[in-house]
């Protein structure tokens, strides 16, 4: 599954992810921010928390772990993370999904580098 050109056009983001790990395509409003994440390699996000957080998994396999309870997700798999829940993943090479979070703010945007 390729995300389609008009998508991969939309912002970056700063975050603190290695940029050689996974791409980011976001949008923004004033009520949230979308985010679609193409994961390259392997890679662990940390335990966190913030605000509410809705996700779904088009393609791969990603393990989510929220307030100590771990699953597995696949493809149509969604997830609904509370806000303050501390969540943490490992995201598998090939994975692509798309985020959702209650803050606008979250991450930062900027221009897209070329691919």
């Amino acid at each position: 599954m390729t995300f389609p050109d008009f998508m991969r056009a939309f912002p970056a983001l700063d975050v603190p992810f290695p940029e050689d790990s996974v791409r980011m395509y976001a949008l923004r409003s004033d009520s949230g921010l979308a985010v679609y994440f193409d994961v390259l390699k392997d890679m662990a996000v940390p335990p966190h928390s913030h605000k509410g957080q809705w996700g779904a998994l088009f393609q791969g396999e990603i393990e989510l772990t929220v307030d100590g309870v771990t699953r597995i997700c696949r493809p149509g798999d969604t997830w609904d993370i509370p806000a303050g829940a501390v969540h943490s993943a490992v995201l598998k090479a090939g994975s692509k999904l798309m985020d959702v979070f209650e803050e606008p703010d979250r991450y930062p945007l900027r221009p897209r580098a070329s691919e």
